[in-house]
Formats: structure tokens, sequence, C-alpha cells
């Protein structure tokens, strides 16, 4: 496994716990499959990890960005489970810190796909908000 960062927050070692689990210890790191409702105890975790089961299914994408948005979480935010290169750019703008990428997105040189191609950033321009850029482009412009 590879741990991809996109920023200068450098990604924790300590392990994700199960939401059961983390319950009795906050002091811990949340664990969250896709599917989960956010809510404000989650605001208080130090670190939470969204497990994608598939690459195909982007509900982790929504909740990582209600976590940053409507619950205003700073932690760090990891994507785990099946991360595949073609999705990092997304997982970049839903404000996510880092990513575990499997051994088998890397290739024979050891090399992390990200470094040959540009694709955690592979627009000049979005049109659509994110966390990267609360603004839609028709509210950047300047007249």
């Amino acid at each position: 496994m590879v741990i991809l960062s996109f920023n200068d927050r450098l990604p924790t070692e300590q392990d994700f716990l199960e939401e059961q689990l983390w319950e009795e210890d906050k002091s811990s790191f949340l664990l969250l499959p896709i599917d989960a409702e956010p809510n404000e105890d989650h605001a208080m975790a130090q670190g939470i990890a969204i497990n994608f089961p598939t690459f195909s299914d982007g509900r982790g994408l929504s909740l990582a960005f209600l976590l940053r948005n409507r619950l205003d979480f700073t932690g760090e935010l990891r994507a785990v489970g099946d991360i595949i290169p073609d999705i990092l750019h997304y997982l970049v703008r839903c404000g996510f810190d880092n990513a575990e990428l499997k051994n088998d997105s890397v290739d024979r040189r050891g090399q992390n796909p990200v470094s040959q191609f540009d694709l955690l950033n592979p627009y000049t321009a979005n049109y659509q908000a994110s966390v990267v850029e609360p603004k839609p482009a028709y509210r950047r412009t300047k007249l």
C-alpha cells in the first residue's frame, strides 16, 4: 500500500477505528463507511478515513464534502479502500488530505502514476464549486 499525500499535512500512522469502537475512544482516528450520516461527533475526530468499497461509488466523495463544509471538519481526511488514480483529482476537490493506493497502482519502476501525469489537477479551471474553490466559475469572473 502507498499513501499519497495531496498537501503539506503528513499522513498519520495511527490505525482508524470503526465508529462503534471509536465511540469508546474518541482520541483515536475514525473509519467511516461511505453510507455514514455525518454528525457533529465526527467533527471532533482527529482524523477520518472514508472506506470506498468500489471505485465507482461516489458517496465517499459526497461524505467528505459534507464533513468539510457542513461540519467544518479540519482534521486529516483519508480515502481508503478501492482507490484508483483516476479519481485522485476528485478526492482533492472534495477535501481529502491523502489516499491509500493499492500496490498495483504503482508501476514496475515504483513510480506513482501521479508523478507521470497531472492527475491531481488535470484542468486549468473548474466550473463547479468545491472544497478547494468554494465559488463556482460564474462567481469568480469579473465583469
